[in-house]
């Protein structure tokens, strides 16, 4: 039996996103963070899966849906009769949200439930989102990447910041950091993550806590940077009209990940520059609409690559 080489673990969710200003229309939206990973490296031509629980109710039926035209393998995507995850955009500019799940689908995600042998075969799985900062979810992604980690499998982590990865989480953030293999984060998730306004000072304790890993670090239209132990490369931002940022995250860490299953041998700035043309690609249309690896090479033109 043949399984999938990338594996994002996590949540899948539904947006519902404001669209008037009296606040009376709503759009509703497949999406989560590690789900939009999944499905951006699926769409890179990788065989894929998203591996969590959604509810069976009619937001979930969107959401098995969108799973399988991504071409993700559906037997990593369980349903179970408990409530779905939304995410309440209420304001657009700038994005004001909260989450309703209390008892959701998503927190009944069991790992023993996936098929058998998936371990043996999957070379790279990846972590991060509201997953990691919900109980008792966190416990059984936290559990499963020990588990993966001992069987060799490569790891990536983006903790990808919300509101509500308070203090409480900081014990999360160390133990997936010393897990990972890699590890993105953002100029605002350091800010966020670390209740600071040094970003440079909380990065630098990030990779204090796994000073082997390779840790993609971007900064929006400032470009990005990868750090592999004392070394690092930058890459400048692509001059671009940007029309939306959101999923620019997630295509980024997807075409690294891509990038390095492809070829780990490639020079570092290789997988770099591919990762911010791929973040670029991103903020070109409205929505999560993960890029093609044409349209990522297309981009890395403007980087004069």
């Amino acid at each position: 039996m043949h399984f999938p080489q990338f594996i994002a673990a996590g949540e899948a969710l539904t947006d519902l996103i404001v669209c008037d200003q009296n606040k009376t229309q709503w759009a509703s939206l497949v999406g989560g963070s590690t789900w939009n990973v999944a499905r951006a490296v699926a769409n890179l031509g990788v065989p894929s899966a998203f591996a969590g629980a959604i509810s069976k109710d009619v937001f979930g039926d969107a959401l098995w849906a969108a799973n399988q035209a991504s071409g993700l393998d559906s037997r990593f995507l369980q349903r179970v009769d408990k409530a779905p995850l939304l995410a309440v955009v209420h304001e657009a500019q700038p994005p004001s949200y909260f989450f309703i799940g209390d008892d959701s689908a998503d927190l009944h995600f069991d790992a023993d439930a996936l098929p058998t042998g998936w371990m043996k075969q999957t070379k790279w799985v990846h972590f991060g989102g509201i997953s990691l900062a919900r109980q008792p979810l966190v416990g059984k992604l936290i559990a499963l990447a020990k588990s993966l980690k001992q069987a060799g499998v490569m790891l990536s982590y983006d903790p990808n910041y919300r509101l509500l990865m308070d203090a409480s989480y900081d014990a999360t953030l160390k133990t997936m950091t010393g897990l990972a293999d890699v590890i993105k984060v953002s100029d605002e998730d350091l800010h966020g993550l670390f209740r600071t306004t040094d970003a440079e000072g909380a990065f630098a304790t990030l990779r204090s806590w796994n000073p082997t890993a390779h840790f993609l670090y971007s900064k929006g239209a400032q470009g990005a940077s990868l750090h592999i132990k004392d070394r690092a490369w930058h890459q400048a931002a692509p001059q671009i009209t940007v029309i939306d940022s959101v999923g620019a995250g997630d295509a980024s860490i997807a075409a690294f990940i891509y990038s390095m299953l492809e070829d780990k041998q490639k020079e570092p700035v290789e997988h770099l520059r591919f990762a911010v043309a791929a973040g670029a690609c991103a903020c070109l249309k409205a929505g999560a609409n993960p890029p093609s690896i044409a349209d990522i090479r297309s981009m890395m033109s403007s980087l004069g690559v």
